[in-house]
């Protein structure tokens, strides 16, 4: 493509000669009132995004950005900020020549229409060789607006556009925030960048801790800053760490030091840790105590009453049993904090006096005596009672069981799993059913395998999380899980996009994970088969086709690909034609993926993409000329390629089946890899379409036979390989 000017009157004006782009730092704080820890990180992390994507947008380039944050501010600080857009060039193509100038030269209405349009002068139009011949161009060159000044529309999106669970409105404005909105922190190259969001100015003043300012007249003014450097020193001067690693790291240290005083060591809790890291704005730890007499509670009841009333880390000795001690975090450090150690040992004392005499009360009642009342216990409005999803669980875990020897111990535990939810610590401390039900039963002299199999029944409560040890612990927590699942999608409640408010895609996760890594043998089939006909059994309402199966498929394919790394056509490959056999009555989850791992593994040797480029070869040729036939007649070979292919295929066929019987699937796929060579040479030998119909009626059965072979191991339709 060639480029002229567009006519003498349009030349296109000089431009002067660039600068050399400078850059600065930027800083931005939003300082609020106390906001919830959980909101600090995430919205955090929507900044940076939000910052990134508006500044691409802008054509602002920039450096590294570094997150600053406490419960009462959100900060980020840009390097190496440009401190104008960088330049941009758009053209948009116009009518023709011939038909944008006269004879003359002269532009025409059709050429000032795409001017006005365009908002464009004459000087910025060029004509150019398009292969449709010339063309008019509308060249429009944007050297950039100052940086300061695209920053004062940019920073108010940053706030107006952070989102949080919970928000609200606390002035005229309308704005929806967190929290109140108290000032705002912008400095650009040392300047500030004025704007307003909120009814608040922007400015180039923060504010210190709440109670641990130098004096009362910068509590009123605030602390002028001029940089990032001496906003963190600032604010530490008056009482705030700004860096959550900094907090992260004090709070760590404060941990250790006071647990070796205390003989002993912090129960570690990683969710506890970032609670305190965004709780306060300057840590200081302190060490409590409690009653000995405390601890003939269970130690998980206690260690909950710490952490979810008061966020206290637990101590524990050596041997993991629990002192009676306590470290709370604090938000600011006193000369004296004798009161305040005083007033969180008092506080605590009510909690765990509370605990004990649940703890005590609910030991007068057997779970077996609770089971009865759970059918004034509401599991769903569309699915009954808890009692109800009990006695099916109980049925399914019986059958789930049966292969295992574990029958009587799996309906036992299934009978009073979901008793403790009529407890008092689980009324109070709902984490902590299941680990009270076990302890209960224990108490009420159940066998220690009932009572484990409670216990662990909840597990995994992550994708992070460790499975039941225990046989009857997988076995009864597949089937609450599965019942859960296809009980939902019986009555038609089914996640819909990212909306997932019961947790399905959770427990389907966790289906997959007790199958596979649990080495459960299941027929998910059969067992969701059975699922449903318990819930029908019940005399509950069908609606909705959702496939339970489908549903748990795609959380495989989430499982295998994030965790096991396994490419997604090999995943395709497998599971798709695991599905169609599903409709057939059989869907073995472990099977599947020992599969998908001996094919992700063999798709790394250096013979496995051309051999899949011949096999997708022979499969396109059959697909095209529908071709089902496999009688091979040898008297019809003509080239030795031929007879080559028939007998490596007689052998191969001979091996592969009883391979997979077996489930060596490794061996199975490395008996196709050695058939390439006589693939290749039956292609390069002879013509499939030979103009003799019965020559190439006997390749394509050949051919069929071949592509029958394969796919019985998988669908390798599905593997991309390049130049296939």
């Amino acid at each position: 493509m060639t480029k002229t000017k567009a006519g003498a009157a349009a030349r296109p004006r000089k431009r002067s000669p660039g600068k050399s782009k400078s850059t600065s730092d930027l800083l931005f704080e939003i300082g609020t009132e106390e906001l919830p820890y959980q909101f600090v990180p995430a919205a955090l992390a929507a900044l940076r995004e939000s910052a990134e994507t508006l500044f691409k947008d802008a054509r602002l380039t920039h450096g590294s950005i570094r997150l600053l944050g406490t419960p009462r501010r959100l900060t980020f600080m840009v390097e190496a900020m440009a401190d104008r857009q960088a330049p941009a060039v758009k053209e948009v193509m116009g009518p023709s020549k011939a038909v944008a100038y006269d004879t003359s030269g002269n532009p025409t209405r059709a050429l000032q229409g795409f001017m006005a349009g365009q908002r464009i002068e004459l000087p910025e139009l060029e004509i150019r060789e398009t292969p449709k011949g010339e063309y008019v161009y509308a060249v429009k060159r944007d050297a950039g607006r100052p940086t300061a000044t695209v920053l004062a529309d940019l920073l108010p999106q940053l706030v107006t556009t952070l989102s949080f669970p919970k928000s609200m409105r606390w002035n005229a404005t309308g704005l929806k925030f967190a929290r109140p909105i108290r000032w705002l922190l912008a400095l650009y190259a040392g300047r500030a960048v004025s704007f307003d969001v909120g009814g608040v100015a922007s400015g180039q003043r923060t504010w210190g801790h709440r109670f641990l300012v130098a004096s009362a007249g910068v509590s009123r003014q605030g602390i002028a800053v001029k940089d990032g450097q001496s906003y963190v020193q600032a604010l530490q001067q008056h009482g705030v760490i700004a860096d959550p690693d900094t907090r992260r790291a004090m709070i760590t240290d404060q941990l250790t030091a006071l647990a070796k005083t205390a003989h002993g060591v912090v129960h570690r809790d990683e969710e506890l840790l970032e609670q305190a890291v965004f709780t306060v704005e300057y840590p200081h730890a302190i060490l409590g105590t409690f009653h000995p007499d405390y601890l003939s509670v269970p130690k998980d009841v206690l260690m909950t009453a710490m952490k979810e009333h008061q966020g206290f880390f637990s101590l524990v000795k050596k041997d993991g049993s629990l002192l009676p001690a306590f470290i709370s975090i604090t938000n600011m450090k006193l000369r004296d904090m004798r009161l305040i150690q005083e007033g969180n040992e008092r506080v605590l004392a009510a909690r765990l006096a509370d605990a004990k005499f649940f703890f005590d009360e609910d030991r007068k009642i057997k779970l077996i005596d609770r089971v009865d009342r759970l059918k004034g216990v509401t599991f769903h409005h569309k699915l009954g009672t808890i009692h109800q999803k009990t006695e099916r669980v109980m049925k399914l875990a019986e059958r789930l069981a049966a292969p295992n020897a574990q029958g009587t111990i799996c309906q036992r535990a299934a009978l009073l799993c979901k008793a403790d939810l009529l407890t008092g610590i689980v009324g109070e401390f709902p984490t902590l059913q299941g680990i009270m039900g076990g302890e209960y039963a224990r108490h009420d002299g159940e066998s220690s395998e009932v009572s484990r199999a409670i216990v662990e029944h909840y597990l995994p409560k992550t994708m992070e999380d460790r499975l039941p040890e225990s046989a009857a612990g997988r076995i009864l927590s597949l089937a609450d899980r599965l019942d859960t699942i296809v009980a939902f999608f019986y009555v038609g409640v089914v996640p819909t996009g990212s909306e997932d408010p019961l947790g399905l895609r959770r427990h389907a996760l966790a289906v997959v994970r007790l199958i596979i890594e649990g080495r459960l043998p299941v027929n998910l089939v059969d067992t969701i088969r059975n699922a449903k006909d318990l819930i029908a059994q019940q005399e509950f309402r069908a609606h909705g086709s959702a496939d339970p199966l489908e549903f748990i498929t795609d959380r495989l394919r989430y499982y295998v690909r994030v965790v096991h790394g396994f490419r997604d056509d090999v995943i395709d490959a497998l599971v798709k034609p695991a599905l169609q056999n599903g409709k057939h009555g059989r869907f073995d989850l472990i099977d599947l993926y020992e599969r998908m791992k001996a094919l992700q593994g063999v798709t790394t040797r250096p013979e496995f993409d051309p051999l899949m480029i011949g096999f997708k070869r022979a499969h396109r040729l059959i697909e095209k000329e529908k071709w089902t036939k496999e009688e091979i007649d040898p008297a019809l070979f003509q080239h030795p390629s031929e007879s080559e292919l028939a007998n490596k295929l007689a052998e191969t066929k001979t091996t592969v089946p009883h391979l997979i019987e077996k489930g060596e699937y490794h061996h199975a796929l490395d008996a196709l890899v050695r058939m390439k060579p006589a693939i290749d040479d039956f292609f390069n030998g002879v013509l499939v379409n030979a103009d003799d119909e019965r020559l190439r009626a006997n390749r394509l059965s050949l051919l069929c036979a071949v592509d029958r072979l394969f796919l019985s191991v998988a669908d390798f339709s599905h593997i991309s390989v390049q130049g296939a």
